[in-house]
């Protein structure tokens, strides 16, 4: 059963908000055997959600809306529907009665505008929304089910994942399935890696299809099968998983869509190790991507962001002779941070780095991109030159940086 899903709502148009909200419901709806036939993204216009509701069911047999069921006036998903289905308005109460209950919960007293959102279609039948006053809505004619969720994130993950996905379920029993799995790989460009592939992505069957996801040093690599037996596609699809493995060994870190700071996260807390940083170019962006991890406070004991060259000194104890010497972007020198970290914190591990973010600051012998890593432990130090370009700009080249460093972590803690 094929779906099309169409995001509404001028913000979205203007680049206000990013539409976070189509890349979950594809990946849910696929993830439970649906597949997402397109995705449209329109504004609050009446002629414009109408038309497009009557192009997906030309194609389609069910459509999910996002956004326009709020309780001001520019929100009008619920009347355009009304008149699709050729239906009314009438209060719903149960909707009626809870976003009263949520709203004197939030010391809010129920205002006209407020009581429109128990407004719903005669014909529908009412999805829940536990998380705000906006209840889904589900419509069905002649076989087409259309379907309007709230346009916020948090309304909608919960609304499709426990009422809507649920239902579909009851109502189409998918006659083929489909199964998403994804393979990550840090170290190799996506051209070198393709030509590495080749040999083994020629020999896929032609039912598992292989993508190329690259973003800023990271491809992932998506496995994307179907069939009418899930058990033997997943058996299928896992074999193919570790042909692949086997091929790319040195260049895979994750066999799962994770991210690097969460794998990390992982193996930091099953071997009960701590770690800090000393950060220069990355400005703390290593350690908030630690800290962005719930329980990240189990091992993550502290930073200590040394951009200047007297705070490297003063707080990490790094020789002002070697940095007089090599410079503070040099291997000498990020090396001390790190140990120089580790000691501070008293932990078993500290992360470092010194480097040239830009856009200004680059040499002929150090240009922009030039990154020193740095990983100390008990064993020693171990370090590492990166040069990343200036393409993307500064942000990149933080996040690359930040991204490798933690991948330098990942692989020290492996080798423990």
């Amino acid at each position: 059963m094929d779906i099309q899903v169409i995001n509404i709502g001028d913000e979205l148009l203007i680049g206000q908000v990013v539409n976070t909200n189509a890349s979950f419901m594809c990946s849910q709806l696929l993830k439970n055997g649906f597949r997402v036939e397109q995705t449209v993204v329109i504004g609050d216009n009446g002629i414009d959600i109408h038309n497009s509701i009557a192009d997906a069911f030309k194609v389609v047999d069910a459509v999910i809306l996002t956004g326009g069921l709020g309780p001001t006036k520019d929100d009008i998903t619920k009347k355009v529907i009304c008149d699709y289905f050729d239906d009314e308005l009438i209060l719903h109460q149960p909707t009626l009665d809870f976003v009263t209950s949520w709203l004197e919960g939030r010391g809010v007293a129920m205002s006209d505008t407020n009581r429109t959102q128990a407004m719903v279609p005669s014909k529908a039948v009412i999805l829940p929304n536990r998380c705000g006053t906006a209840p889904g809505i589900w419509m069905e004619n002649d076989g087409k089910v259309l379907i309007s969720l709230p346009g916020v994130p948090f309304e909608m993950e919960r609304l499709l994942t426990e009422e809507v996905i649920p239902a579909l379920k009851r109502r189409f029993l998918p006659d083929e399935h489909y199964i998403c799995k994804v393979v990550q790989t840090i170290g190799i460009g996506e051209s070198t890696l393709s030509d590495l592939l080749e040999p083994w992505e020629v020999k896929l069957p032609p039912h598992i299809g292989l993508a190329y996801l690259p973003d800023s040093g990271i491809i992932r690599l998506r496995l994307t099968g179907h069939g009418t037996d899930p058990d033997k596609l997943e058996k299928e699809i896992q074999a193919e998983i570790e042909k692949l493995c086997e091929i790319a060994a040195p260049y895979v870190f994750a066999k799962e869509d994770k991210k690097m700071n969460e794998l990390v996260a992982d193996l930091l807390s099953e071997q009960g190790k701590t770690i800090a940083t000393a950060e220069s170019c990355t400005g703390g962006y290593i350690a908030h991507l630690i800290t962005s991890i719930p329980g990240s406070s189990q091992y993550f004991k502290g930073s200590v962001v040394s951009y200047a060259n007297s705070a490297k000194i003063n707080l990490l104890n790094v020789s002002s002779e070697d940095i007089f010497r090599f410079g503070a972007v040099s291997q000498p020198v990020v090396e001390q941070m790190a140990e120089g970290a580790r000691k501070a914190f008293g932990t078993d591990y500290a992360v470092a780095t010194s480097g040239i973010a830009g856009p200004d600051g680059g040499t002929l012998d150090k240009p922009v991109g030039t990154v020193w890593m740095a990983v100390a432990s008990a064993d020693g130090v171990k370090s590492k030159l990166f040069t990343f370009g200036n393409a993307g700009g500064r942000s990149r080249v933080i996040y690359r940086a930040a991204i490798r460093a933690l991948d330098l972590l990942r692989r020290e803690l492996i080798h423990d």
